[in-house]
């Protein structure tokens, strides 16, 4: 199960079914199951303060994942910063609605094993958010 929850924002525009069947599919992709993920959308305050106190990291970020995977089935909580989401997006050149979904698979990329902090470990991921990205783009086609 997937649930969607806000701490001190608004819920963002996401079709929630839709988005349910693309975390889905791509968790099917890395041969794994879908447990139960749940997603918290926050602001920039909040996501400082679970950083530092969960992670000791005393910088704002725009996703933290919280890995709870048993053998095959993925399951944990993933923070967003809906804030940094934004920002983010003016940044790169994106648009909101595709900065918010890459941030949203990432989460679940983590969870699938998929790291980005050695080294060549951010061109995998990027690649596979890309990936990722595609499918929800022919699942709105098709």
């Amino acid at each position: 199960m997937i649930t969607y929850n806000v701490d001190g924002v608004k819920m963002p525009k996401i079709k929630k079914r839709e988005t349910t069947a693309w975390i889905k599919a791509v968790v099917a992709a890395h041969g794994r199951k879908t447990g139960e993920i749940g997603y918290m959308f926050v602001d920039d305050d909040k996501i400082l303060e679970v950083n530092n106190e969960y992670l000791g990291h005393n910088y704002y970020t725009d996703v933290i994942t919280f890995d709870y995977d048993e053998a095959d089935v993925v399951s944990g909580d993933i923070v967003i910063s809906l804030d940094t989401v934004r920002t983010n997006a003016e940044l790169f050149g994106k648009t909101y609605d595709d900065e918010l979904h890459r941030v949203i698979i990432h989460g679940i990329l983590h969870l699938c094993g998929i790291n980005d902090k050695g080294p060549g470990e951010r061109e995998i991921m990027e690649a596979e958010e890309n990936k990722a990205l595609a499918l929800l783009a022919e699942q709105r086609q098709g």
